[in-house]
């Protein structure tokens, strides 16, 4: 019993969540990262940001690679009509915590998927909302100390040690650390990109 992948799959994306949650669907594939500008739009709704970026990502590589099936993909925190990116420094993870401290935020995925020789494209954004407990003071300057928080959305990790600021999820735990597996799966059967196949 397997895993059928007839095409050869790239993900636009050096993002090292993802790369580990398709190698946990146990899918294999390539990695190449597109580099794109990832700035909101004005009036940007986040369902829309996450897909655009997506879908400039994805199609960056098929470009290059059209015979391959590529998968882009873009996560945001979203909190009060505000988009909590990466911080720079500890004082915007400091920042970024405390704004989340006690308060349900939603984390949106937007995935796009792309072959360029069989006209394929296909797409969603996944929403899910999380619920931090409060975080003291003392939490939040002890975390923004570690390295964790500076190369995520919103400061934090799901499946990191900031798990323990985490009281309830809504939707899709995948999706809050950076890929909705069952729904990328669910979307490369559609167009036979994978096969679950079972020795007689």
């Amino acid at each position: 019993m397997g895993i059928v992948i007839p095409y050869h799959i790239i993900l636009a994306s050096a993002s090292p969540r993802r790369i580990e949650l398709l190698k946990l669907a146990g899918l294999s594939f390539d990695v190449i990262p597109a580099d794109i500008e990832e700035a909101p739009r004005p009036e940007e709704a986040p369902d829309q940001h996450v897909l655009r970026l997506a879908a400039e990502k994805a199609l960056f590589v098929a470009a290059e690679k059209p015979d391959c099936l590529v998968i882009g993909a873009d996560t945001i925190v979203f909190l009060d009509g505000e988009i909590l990116g990466k911080p720079a420094n500890r004082e915007e993870a400091q920042k970024t915590l405390a704004k989340l401290s006690g308060q349900t935020h939603e984390v949106f995925t937007g995935f796009f998927i792309a072959q360029i020789d069989r006209g394929i494209r296909i797409f969603e954004a996944v929403r899910s909302a999380v619920t931090f407990r409060e975080i003291t003071p003392d939490e939040i300057s002890w975390y923004a100390g570690t390295p964790e928080p500076y190369d995520k959305a919103g400061a934090y990790a799901a499946q990191g040690i900031s798990a323990s600021f985490i009281r309830k999820i809504n939707g899709s735990y995948t999706n809050v650390i950076g890929l909705p597996l069952c729904e990328v799966v669910e979307k490369l059967k559609t167009v036979g990109a994978i096969d679950f196949s079972q020795d007689s």
